[in-house]
Parts: structure tokens; sequence; C-alpha cells
């Protein structure tokens, strides 16, 4: 007979599936470009290319995630409409309770917390550390649950909090931006490069400059994404299972998540991608179901938490 799995048997495993995929940046990065150039070039002149293109990308990449470890968390709050709440107001009160109650259960310090007016039902955390920490609820989802499965919501933002996973979308976010950016610019210069015929010399370099693009479109289009996706799940799953241990009732959060499968779309969470990876549901309809969404698959969150 199978032994079945504990909250701590989760959280392990989900850690470590992260840690993998996180190192998966980086390598696969670093291979496309060497790859690429190898096509038109000796190994030994593609590994020096592969060190020029890599080292600055990353110098940018640490560079732009200062900028937005400084204002990120702002940003989010404010693209939300969040509107923040206080301990002393009292058409908010008990919700603020439910936030300092399980911030205390979790060791954590108490969050600000932010109401967004919206029927919708989600959340999401965000802040640079544990100490200038937020939690957003929308309208609805207060009104929908119950006490119990609030605090299973709050829960699991609360684990998202202790577990930095806000510092790790950090991370993505500002990395694939990065190369985004850095892929628009080489498109630019090879193509100017690839007009100047007058020498050999001036061909060599377009060619590298476009072997290199391409490296970064892959990434960019094809690898990233995907690796990005994989992480956004296991980082739920791991908050779940979080969740669940700080409440000692992973049913509360099933039955919350059942509730928030039914209407979780949300305007202002949907604008952007960013926004789409800190809830704790998908807020944005997807066409392609599951593959390319940024969380799990719903019923598969359930069935794990119910196995707990």
């Amino acid at each position: 007979m199978t032994k079945p799995k504990t909250v701590y048997d989760h959280i392990r495993s989900n850690n470590i599936k992260t840690a993998i995929l996180v190192a998966m940046f980086p390598i696969s990065f670093i291979a496309l470009i060497f790859l690429f150039c190898w096509i038109i070039m000796p190994a030994s002149d593609a590994f020096n290319t592969m060190l020029q293109v890599a080292i600055p990308t990353f110098i940018v990449c640490a560079v732009w995630m200062l900028i937005s470890w400084a204002f990120g968390d702002s940003m989010m709050l404010s693209g939300a409409g969040a509107n923040e709440i206080h301990d002393n107001d009292p058409d908010n009160k008990k919700i603020f309770r439910a936030v300092e109650n399980v911030a205390l259960a979790a060791g954590l310090p108490t969050p600000r917390v932010y109401i967004i007016e919206d029927d919708g039902l989600n959340a999401f955390a965000t802040g640079r550390t544990p100490n200038d920490a937020s939690v957003a609820l929308t309208r609805g989802i207060i009104n929908k649950l119950n006490d119990l499965e609030l605090q299973g919501v709050i829960a699991h933002e609360m684990s998202h909090i202790g577990n930095r996973d806000i510092r790790l979308d950090m991370f993505l976010i500002t990395g694939v931006g990065v190369t985004i950016f850095a892929a628009d610019i080489l498109f630019r210069v090879a193509m100017q490069s690839s007009h100047n015929r007058d020498s050999n010399d001036k061909n060599n370099i377009g060619a590298v400059l476009m072997m290199v693009w391409l490296a970064f479109t892959v990434f960019n289009c094809i690898v990233s994404p995907l690796l990005q996706l994989a992480v956004s799940r296991k980082r739920e799953f791991a908050a779940d299972a979080c969740g669940a241990h700080i409440t000692r009732n992973p049913q509360a959060l099933a039955d919350a998540l059942r509730k928030i499968s039914e209407r979780p779309t949300v305007k202002n969470l949907s604008q952007s991608k960013s926004m789409a990876i800190a809830c704790i549901a998908e807020p944005r309809k997807s066409f392609m179901g599951d593959l390319f969404s940024t969380h799990p698959n719903t019923a598969e969150r359930i069935k794990r938490l119910e196995s707990m």
C-alpha cells in the first residue's frame, strides 16, 4: 500500500522541482546562444560570443531587477485598483483581523491589507520582503467565501510571502522582459549590418548577430514561457500545501478553490501576465485551456489538498 503524501512531502517536492526549473532559465539561455553561433563558426568562437552576449545581459537583468524591486509592489497594487484598509476601519475590521490571525499562525508579520472592488473571486500578495508585504482580496471573494474558506485563501497568500515567491516572480518577469528588449535591439542591428555589403567582415558580423537574435527569439517565444508557466504552477502547489499547513484545514482551501473557479475573472488583474502569475487563480480567460495557463488545473489542486 502506497503511503499517503503529507503536507511536508508536497512542499519538499515542489521546492526541489522549482529549483530545477529556475536553474534551467540561464542554462537554456546560454546553451541556445552557443548552439546557434556554432552553426556558423568554430566551437571556440561560439563560446567566446556566448560570453560576450550572456554577461552583459545578466548585468542588465540585475540592474532592472533592482528597479523592479523598489517600485514593483506599488505598481501592482495601483494597477489592480486596490484600496488599503486598516484595523480601525469598522466596515472591514473583520477582514483585517482574519489576515492578522493567519499571519500570526504563519509566524509572519501582518501584511498591509487591500481590497479590490470587483465581484470576481481572486486574491494576490506582493511586496519585497515579509516585512513590507501586502495582501489584496477582491470584494467578490470576501462576500462569497465563508470564514474558514477565506482563511484558507489568506493562508495561501501568506505562504507566497513566506516562501519568497514574490521575489521569484519578479526575477522571472524581469529577466524575460530584458531578453525581449535585447532581442529587439539585436534584430535592428542585424538588419542594419545586412545592408552593408562592403566587406566580408561586416557580413560575418551581421550573420553572427542574426544567429544571436534567433537564439534570443527561441528562448523568449518557446523556452522561457514554458519554464515560467511550469515554475508558476509548482509555486501554486507549494502555496496550497503551505496554506493547508498554516490553517490545519486543507478541505477549507479546497472548497474555496471550487468557488473561486466559478468566477475568477477580475478586470484589473487580467490586463497583464505579471498580474495573472501573482493571483490565486488565473484571472484571464484562456483560449488554449490549461496548456498556457499560469496556474495548475484547479481539479488537480483540489485533489492534492483533499489527499492531505
